[in-house]
């Protein structure tokens, strides 16, 4: 459930929510395969979703003012600002969507993230 829950601290501070599921898959790795699984899929979810979201609204920007240069970047900046708040969605998906994985684990419920939950069973 705290692993789930760290995606709060990414409010925050941005970026610790990833780091506290990952101390908390360190911990458990070897005392319970459900924690270690559970953080995993946190840390996987966060890393996707905070720092992919953010190096897609980066890159959006530097593509932007490198097209800038040759005048075509300035016709952009409309596109861009639309896909900065697009790609600002994605951090708040991570959040909703963590609690609802923190609030089913604090229920005795197995939790999936999409897409995510098998993947991070290679991991652990």
């Amino acid at each position: 459930m705290l692993a789930h829950l760290s995606v709060l601290l990414n409010l925050v501070t941005g970026f610790l929510g990833v780091g506290a599921a990952l101390v908390i898959y360190l911990v458990y790795k070897e005392r319970s395969r459900y924690v270690a699984y559970q953080a995993m899929q946190a840390f996987l979810f966060q890393l996707i979703f905070w720092a992919g979201g953010g190096l897609l609204i980066g890159g959006t920007w530097a593509f932007v003012g490198a097209l800038s240069v040759v005048i075509i970047g300035l016709l952009l900046i409309p596109l861009a600002i639309v896909l900065t708040l697009v790609f600002l969605i994605m951090p708040l998906i991570a959040l909703v969507y963590g609690v609802i994985g923190a609030i089913q684990c604090s229920n005795g419920e197995d939790f999936r993230y999409w897409l995510i939950g098998d993947w991070a069973l290679n991991f652990i």
